[in-house]
């Protein structure tokens, strides 16, 4: 907000648009926040997933799902191996009788990414001086 004097009248509207100046600045730097703490934990599952061939670990992405400028929301799925995300993860049953021991894997790196982006969506706020980028 700049230095000027203004009337009554203005007032209202300089609240507005300051405060849309400052959601706007705060969307941003979230969204930004979204993407990279999705790529962090596509590779984390990359270093943590079980190696048989390798296949497997390698083919973890984070995919945008949706970007709009108030809106960006990202997926990490297993592009190569999809169907053995849920077998690896939880026991399932075996051919010859018997269970599967679970290789948890996906689970912990849900968990670092949440605890991630909740200090950095923190971070942003409290660190946020109102100007966009």
């Amino acid at each position: 907000m700049s230095n000027s004097t203004i009337n009554v009248g203005q007032l209202a509207a300089e609240i507005a648009k300051s405060l849309t100046m400052y959601g706007q600045g705060i969307q941003k730097r979230t969204n930004l926040s979204v993407k990279s703490v999705a790529k962090r934990a596509a590779q984390t599952l990359k270093q943590t997933s079980p190696k048989s061939t390798g296949d497997y670990a390698k083919g973890w992405q984070a995919k945008p799902q949706q970007e709009f400028a108030t809106n960006t929301s990202y997926i990490v799925h297993n592009k190569t191996s999809w169907q053995l995300t849920h077998l690896l993860e939880e026991s399932h049953a075996l051919r010859d009788g018997g269970r599967s021991t679970p290789r948890v894997h996906i689970k912990p790196a849900e968990e670092m990414a949440i605890a991630e982006f909740i200090k950095e969506v923190e971070g942003v706020i409290s660190n946020a001086d109102g100007e966009s980028i």
